[in-house]
């Protein structure tokens, strides 16, 4: 076992009854006592204090490339323990020396859209740590087929991975999320659907926007059921992020005729992304949960 793992597997952070780390009350009773506090560090303090996301246990499921590296990318700089996971075992092991440069990423191989993937996934997090604070279900398929040509194959590996592996994962994880969990700082599920779950694409994407809906769906279900046990669960749903398919689209028609649907003008950013899962998985998103967060430039929130 690594011996940043074993170092650090069963350090909790004590908190105050507000959720906010103890040793952050007293580092600042002290510098007032000491009246050495100034403007800048009072804002680095309630910045950090209400989205601070250092020490946290994360898991980023699809964290290898796109919206799901963003986010991962995020969470270590800040200071989080992060594990990443994706299919292909060489895309993690390159994500995992790309982010480590910036801090604790480690990455674990896995298919979650198989019942042996996220069985494997779930013995190796288990054997590494002793809780998990932060579960980001990024990990997703999609397909696009006519009408009449769409096939069966098809519909169930979107199904398979953006639904049913997202759930089943939550399911196998739920015991570490209770070992992080407290009232005050509760654990939290995000898991990232789209705005085609609300929003009608253009392309003939039936399996991609069907499964969003669920994902979408099942989360405030989750949220529901969690709450009593101090776990949050939501959803960031992003508009365009640029990808592999996205760029064969912009290709064909131009980015100002892609765009133009869009009221901000651009396409979702990696910031952007990361944003939204530190602010849902800090102490500022503690008491937010069953939420869909739309981070899509107005795409399907002001048209």
């Amino acid at each position: 076992m690594p011996s940043w793992v074993s170092a650090r597997r069963s350090s909790k952070c004590p908190t105050t009854p507000a959720g906010l780390p103890e040793r952050w009350r007293r580092s600042n009773a002290s510098r007032r006592a000491a009246g050495r506090e100034n403007p800048e560090e009072r804002t680095r303090t309630v910045l950090e204090e209400l989205f601070g996301v250092a020490g946290k246990v994360v898991l980023v499921t699809g964290g290898s490339r796109g919206i799901g590296l963003a986010i991962a990318e995020g969470f270590v700089k800040c200071g989080a323990r992060v594990y990443l996971c994706s299919r292909n075992a060489e895309a993690c092991a390159l994500a995992e020396k790309e982010l480590s440069q910036y801090g604790e990423c480690r990455a674990i191989p896995a298919d979650l859209g198989t019942a042996e993937g996220r069985r494997a996934l779930t013995a190796e997090l288990t054997a590494r740590e002793d809780r998990l604070d932060v579960l980001i279900n990024n990990a997703g398929a999609i397909w696009a087929e006519t009408l009449d040509d769409y096939p069966e194959s098809g519909w169930d590996k979107v199904f398979d991975l953006n639904v049913k592996g997202s759930f089943f994962l939550v399911q196998a994880l739920v015991p570490l999320l209770r070992e992080a969990a407290t009232p005050d700082a509760p654990a939290r599920v995000i898991n990232i659907g789209s705005i085609d779950g609300f929003h009608i694409p253009h392309h003939e994407t039936y399996a991609y926007s069907s499964s969003k809906a669920a994902v979408h769906q099942l989360s405030r279900h989750l949220a529901a059921q969690l709450a009593r046990e101090s776990i949050t669960v939501n959803v960031i749903a992003p508009g365009m992020f640029p990808s592999k398919m996205l760029k064969g689209t912009v290709e064909k028609h131009g980015e100002a005729a892609v765009l133009a649907p869009v009221p901000l003008k651009r396409f979702v950013s990696p910031s952007d992304m990361a944003g939204a899962a530190i602010y849902l998985a800090s102490h500022a998103g503690s008491y937010v949960t069953g939420a869909v967060l739309p981070v899509d430039g107005g795409t399907a929130t002001t048209l």
